[in-house]
């Protein structure tokens, strides 16, 4: 079969795609041009009525600073006392300051609301899906956080979001210090059903 792509290296791309922490960054700055790119291939993702419902927010430099006070301070505000953690406090201020650039994944709701919310939340996660396969083109490393902020309403006036947006966790990007093992899977065969008559 003739095709317009090089499929061997988009299998092997899709397949060597991981989660690689703060922990593993080596501290490095990432170039803003592909910083760039990376946005720019998110905004290519599926999107149901052409809404674009993705929204990103860009900390770096100085930002990350600012960004790892204010989920370490909306934890501790808005924590009960019996389930604070001063580790996860801890880890709140430290860990978006190992990152070259943390960027803030929303989904901005369409007034109308003529597409279900569902489709629009799953259009931002193909978006970054794209995000992640280009971040593992250019041998970076990447991470989808959904720990901390992410699902508390009152994180959203930071972010200028409305009542019915949503934000969506943190995408973390650094040049690669410690490598991510290898994926594993179970057999593709196991999750699907032909029905051919």
């Amino acid at each position: 079969m003739q095709t317009n792509y090089n499929t061997e290296q988009i299998n092997h791309l899709i397949r060597h795609r991981r989660s690689t922490f703060p922990r593993q960054y080596s501290g490095e700055k990432v170039e803003k041009a592909i910083i760039e790119q990376i946005l720019e291939n998110a905004n290519w993702a599926p999107t149901h009525g052409k809404t674009e419902p993705w929204r990103f927010f860009v900390f770096t430099g100085e930002g990350l600073q600012k960004f790892a006070d204010f989920q370490a301070e909306m934890y501790q505000k808005f924590t009960p006392l019996e389930k604070f953690s001063p580790e996860k406090y801890e880890k709140m201020k430290q860990d978006p300051l190992k990152a070259s650039h943390i960027i803030g994944i929303a989904m901005k709701r369409q007034k109308e609301g003529k597409i279900p919310e569902i489709e629009e939340v799953e259009a931002v996660a193909c978006a970054v899906q794209n995000m992640y396969l280009t971040a593992t083109a250019y041998g970076l490393g990447a991470y989808w956080s959904t720990g901390g902020v992410t699902y508390m309403e009152e994180a959203k006036e930071f972010f200028g979001l409305g009542e019915k947006d949503k934000l969506l966790g943190f995408f973390y990007i650094g040049k690669i210090a410690t490598p991510s093992p290898d994926g594993e899977r179970f057999p593709i065969s196991e999750k699907v059903s032909w029905i051919e008559n």
